[in-house]
């Protein structure tokens, strides 16, 4: 008993030890001239899990080992210890209804946010999807944005949330979406700099907020993922089944071809399974090695959805399976066609049915080793050289920061300011 105690505490210090070697070795120290350190804060939304937003985080974080973070609610249980590693603050809404009832308390974001007190930080990084960057900054501190999406729910994809939510809720919705829009415009104007994880997310702060932005690709986590010299008969969908994602184009091309299919994620609802032929099967909770055997053993990865950015099609092809994607959105940034996947035009199952029957004529051309090459371009560490290089760039020009800030250790890396018309080519920032 006492060998296993102290195995286990061992253990505990030797995972700890190297955690903190990892950081030390990726961080980037911001100071000023004068030798003082920059107080950082990182604001995201909510954390209840740990998605492409959470990632985000993670890797911000390990930029700034020494950061504080805020955030609307908190869920400990369900976010990583890198994360937790920092001191976390959460607003007034942790204790009226916390991360199990997040989502009814939308109308009270904005007060949340606006509690928080930053005057004590010069650099505020938030991270948005879900409400964060109208937090109220100090007048010389530098506020950088980085947006996942501006909120749909809000924008492009209010009527459809409303289609499908309950009498009651589209009620409320209706009544405080219009001032909800207010207030999401005029918080824009609180960001110093905006980062888009796209160009498509781009073009859509410039449409919504009339802002020009940044385009960093966020980070993929290639080497969770890799080859599998046997590769099965079923296609795959992945990731939390929200209307959007459109999982039922899937699921009828599927059906109607008689090809298997697995969808792994929570949400489907009773209509999705009831139209769900035999040769369909869902996992809803699985862990991450589950996750992996299926992207390395599928068939190709389905992706009938018109995503933001997408990091679902770049695991997917992290591990050597070519995507099939529906040819609007993020997909464009991420998937060469012919090469790395193929690409639909139409969000129905007759559409994504045609392109299924033409990648399985096709599918011997797919090279596993050149499809892993090309995701291997999103990687973590791509991902903080950028944003570590455009923070940089901010503090050493901007006319709010620090006098004269600089960073002890440069890095490289690169950080494209999109002007209109966007550049078209997915992979200048790698």
């Amino acid at each position: 008993m006492q060998f296993q105690i102290i195995k286990y505490l061992l253990t505990f210090f030797f995972r700890v030890t190297l955690h903190l070697i990892s950081l030390a070795s990726s961080a980037v120290q911001f100071i000023v001239d004068s030798g003082e350190q920059v107080k950082v804060a990182i604001v995201h939304y909510w954390f209840v899990g740990m998605r492409g937003g959470e990632k985000v985080v993670e890797e911000i974080c390990r930029i700034f080992p020494q950061a504080d973070i805020f955030t609307l609610v908190l869920d400990r249980k369900a976010i990583s210890d890198t994360i937790l590693m920092h001191p976390i603050k959460t607003s007034f809404l942790q204790k009226l209804g916390g991360a199990k009832h997040y989502q009814k308390m939308l109308p009270l974001m904005p007060f949340a946010l606006e509690s928080f007190d930053l005057t004590g930080y010069d650099l505020v990084i938030s991270s948005e999807a879900g409400p964060a960057k109208s937090i109220v900054t100090r007048p010389d501190a530098v506020h950088i944005c980085y947006c996942h999406s501006p909120m749909r729910y809000l924008w492009d994809l209010s009527h459809q949330y409303l289609s499908n939510s309950g009498r009651l809720a589209r009620m409320v919705m209706q009544l405080t979406f219009p001032w909800l829009r207010q207030w999401d415009l005029a918080s824009a104007t609180r960001v110093d700099h905006f980062i888009a994880n796209s160009a498509f997310v781009a073009r859509r702060i410039r449409k919504y907020y009339r802002r020009d932005s940044a385009v960093i690709h966020p980070p993929v986590s290639v080497e969770r993922f890799s080859i599998s010299r046997d590769v099965d008969d079923f296609y795959l969908c992945a990731g939390q089944i929200t209307p959007y994602k459109k999982v039922e184009v899937a699921v009828e091309a599927c059906t109607a071809l008689g090809r298997k299919l697995v969808v792994l994620g929570s949400g489907a609802s009773k209509q999705l399974k009831a139209a769900a032929g035999p040769t369909i099967t869902f996992l809803e909770k699985v862990d991450d090695a589950t996750m992996e055997y299926h992207f390395s053993h599928c068939k190709a990865l389905l992706y009938p959805g018109m995503e933001d950015f997408g990091i679902v099609p770049l695991e997917a092809m992290a591990s050597g399976r070519p995507v099939i994607a529906y040819g609007r959105g993020g997909a464009l940034e991420t998937v060469v066609d012919r090469k790395t996947g193929m690409f639909f035009y139409e969000q129905t199952a007759q559409s994504l049915s045609q392109a299924m029957l033409a990648f399985e004529a096709a599918e011997h051309l797919f090279d596993a080793e050149e499809i892993r090459r090309h995701a291997q371009l999103f990687s973590a560490t791509r991902f903080r050289q950028e944003l570590s290089n455009f923070i940089n760039g901010v503090l050493e020009t901007s006319e709010l920061a620090p006098s004269r800030s600089r960073t002890r250790d440069g890095v490289q890396g690169s950080a494209v300011i999109t002007h209109f018309p966007l550049p078209l080519n997915p992979n200048s920032l790698n």
